[in-house]
């Protein structure tokens, strides 16, 4: 049976398998959360265990910054809608792209290093990082 991944908070989150059915869902309301959250909750309403939590805290970037990277995404030539704050589909989109431009896991999640790479700046990885003694 064909099934889409979905990883509505990035690789560092829950993952859900999605059938052609979850199309149903997206009609009535085109928000990944919500489709993904009322897919879940019928899912465990019909007998499914409960999802395993994440390994650890998902990072998340606050509103202002994803304005910031929205804004960045407009210039580099997308049409992410509004620019509000809000990450919708078209800057899910527009993210993953991105992240495939500069050679990231390519999950539609804004980042830290997304961000600080669309400034123009690379953020240091662990490995690139002086040891602290």
């Amino acid at each position: 049976m064909p099934a889409s991944l979905l990883l509505p908070m990035g690789r560092m989150g829950p993952a859900f398998l999605a059938y052609a059915n979850f199309a149903a869902y997206t009609e009535w309301n085109n928000s990944l959360i919500y489709s993904t959250t009322a897919g879940y909750l019928a899912s465990r309403i019909a007998g499914s265990p409960p999802m395993l939590r994440p390994s650890g805290p998902v990072a998340q970037l606050p509103f202002q910054e994803i304005k910031e990277l929205q804004q960045h995404l407009v210039r580099a030539g997308f049409n992410v809608g509004k620019v509000d704050g809000v990450l919708g589909q078209a800057s899910r989109s527009a993210v993953k792209a991105m992240q495939i431009k500069y050679g990231l896991p390519a999950d539609s999640w804004p980042s830290a290093e997304l961000l600080a790479r669309m400034r123009g700046r690379a953020q240091p990885t662990e490995a690139a990082m002086p040891a602290v003694r």
